[in-house]
């Protein structure tokens, strides 16, 4: 019983966290923009991870150093990258989450960019 507690409560930690990946979907659902094809991109994607964690993909990334060192830097330079935009969008059109003030992205960009929140972000998980 005591594996059950620890799992839901992890569990739970990792879904209540607001993370960069949860922050996008919520805005992309705002913007009433591609949210189907973000929503599922972002669960194939965390199942996938999710089943890698359980049949230790860790290991594999132990023998093979080079993967994990690309997915840290990668990680880290794509997110900082992410929010030194976000941070100037913000400030120069703050009303940027209105419905109205939007033009709809192309698809494409948004497939890029939710798939680039959700397989960058395993690199904190190693």
């Amino acid at each position: 019983m005591s594996a059950f507690w620890s799992g839901f409560f992890t569990s739970l930690s990792l879904i209540l966290a607001i993370g960069a990946q949860n922050a996008f979907v919520l805005k992309q659902g705002i913007k009433k923009e591609h949210i189907f094809a973000v929503c599922l991109i972002c669960a194939l994607g965390d199942a996938l991870l999710i089943f890698a964690g359980v049949f230790g993909f860790a290991k594999v990334l132990q023998k093979f150093e080079f993967f994990k060192q690309v997915a840290i830097y990668g990680g880290f330079i794509f997110l900082f990258v992410y929010s030194l935009k976000s941070l100037y969008g913000a400030f120069k059109n703050p009303k940027s989450l209105l419905p109205s003030a939007q033009h709809e992205s192309k698809f494409s960009k948004i497939v890029l960019l939710t798939l680039a929140f959700t397989w960058l972000k395993s690199s904190r998980l190693s």
